[in-house]
């Protein structure tokens, strides 16, 4: 394993090296294992319009900016219930541990004294700004961008004196949902463990489901979650479904056409011309009633429970003229992975729909996100440059990209 994580550290030193001080072409693509992920190619290029790789420690943060102090944040009672926790994590395998708060500004860590100096070097310490812009790409900016868990591996990292470390981040979600802040745990790259990231996913978790809803606000319960966009998860009140795929495919259905179908069109929607009897579908929907709890009505197919569509979020965004919330939820094809003809005609629908509204906006911001899902769509690329004014630094993100799609 150690011979492993040698080479891709050595592979990523040369790509980075190759492309972070000159910009000169695109960073290679991760799809041999050896380049950079796209994530961490967009955030490179993001990074660079704000942040010197050369950059020795993070930058201290204003004060006055960020709310209120570690003593009196709403994360303090929570991270102090798995904080040996997180202590014996640090002791036992070297890392470091940190929680940010929600513009990246670390607000309190705890470490073994190696990595505490080795994080005091580069300013890994309370009152740090690590967000993107301050600190290019690292695996708390990146939960912090994505709203997802991410790992970020030494010549991953933007800034160059980063290169030495691996990091395991998750967001802290509050009860309605919103980022309250994140929890890393840092390494030597030499450290890299296959647990980590869902061990630092597990305790932000309980991070936040300890933490009390956001003042003027009501925790809503969890109820049905179906993500199909770009990635594949159900979950019924915080428990994940196992669904098979023609069973995930059913239930997308279900969520995007809330009149529901006859039995006859289920069977043409999921299978087509395919010869599938309708016990062979109505076996699909017992199994699926089963998971639901019942939520299935049983002469017409429709969900009797209310469900949190991100794929229907971006349609009634869409309806609404709101192409900025309609790009910021649309993370990727409807179920990429499926053949069903009613699923490929949605997929079809919101691909064209999401990028018709990006090219008619007249922000660029849209233009800018979706860039980062379409890195080959020149037409995108260009609609963001023409929106950009001319000292606007942006632009180069916009033609770094337009660039590596000419070139591809």
């Amino acid at each position: 394993m150690r011979g492993d994580l040698r080479r891709r550290r050595a592979a990523l030193e040369d790509e980075w090296s190759r492309w972070v001080p000159h910009r000169a072409a695109r960073p290679q693509h991760a799809a041999d294992g050896t380049g950079v992920r796209p994530e961490v190619a967009d955030s490179w290029l993001r990074s660079l319009t704000t942040v010197d790789p050369a950059r020795t420690a993070a930058p201290p943060s204003d004060p006055g900016a960020h709310g209120p102090d570690w003593a009196h944040s709403p994360l303090r009672v929570p991270v102090d219930a798995v904080a040996d926790e997180l202590r014996a994590i640090a002791d036992d395998a070297g890392f470091i541990a940190a929680v940010t708060d929600e513009a990246g500004t670390i607000l309190w860590t705890c470490g073994g004294p190696v990595m505490q100096r080795k994080a005091e070097r580069v300013n890994f310490a309370p009152g740090a700004r690590w967000d993107e812009q301050a600190m290019g790409t690292n695996a708390l900016s990146l939960a912090l961008s994505t709203g997802r868990a991410a790992t970020v591996f030494s010549a991953e990292h933007l800034v160059s004196v980063l290169h030495g470390w691996v990091c395991y981040c998750a967001p802290i979600r509050r009860p309605d949902g919103s980022i309250a802040g994140t929890l890393d745990l840092s390494t030597t790259w030499d450290r890299s463990h296959p647990l980590a990231l869902s061990t630092v996913r597990t305790l932000a978790a309980a991070v936040g489901a300890a933490l009390p809803a956001t003042p003027g606000t009501t925790a809503r319960p969890e109820g049905l979650r179906l993500t199909c966009l770009g990635r594949e998860q159900a979950t019924r009140d915080g428990v994940p479904l196992h669904l098979p795929p023609r069973r995930l495919e059913i239930l997308t259905l279900l969520a995007l056409e809330a009149d529901g179908f006859t039995a006859e069109r289920l069977r043409t929607a999921v299978y087509g011309d395919r010869p599938v009897t309708a016990t062979t579908v109505k076996a699909e929907i017992s199994h699926l009633r089963r998971d639901l709890g019942g939520a299935v009505s049983a002469r017409r197919y429709r969900l009797t429970a209310p469900v949190q569509c991100d794929a229907a979020e971006v349609r009634r965004a869409l309806a609404a003229g709101d192409t900025a919330t309609a790009v910021r939820l649309y993370t990727g094809p409807l179920l990429p992975h499926s053949d069903a003809p009613a699923v490929v005609e949605h997929r079809t629908y919101l691909e064209v729909a999401v990028r018709a509204a990006v090219l008619a906006a007249a922000d660029p911001a849209p233009a800018l996100r979706y860039g980062e899902l379409a890195r080959y769509d020149a037409e995108v690329h260009e609609h963001a440059l023409r929106l950009l004014a001319p000292g606007d630094g942006r632009r180069a993100v916009a033609l770094s990209r337009l660039h590596a799609a000419l070139r591809d």
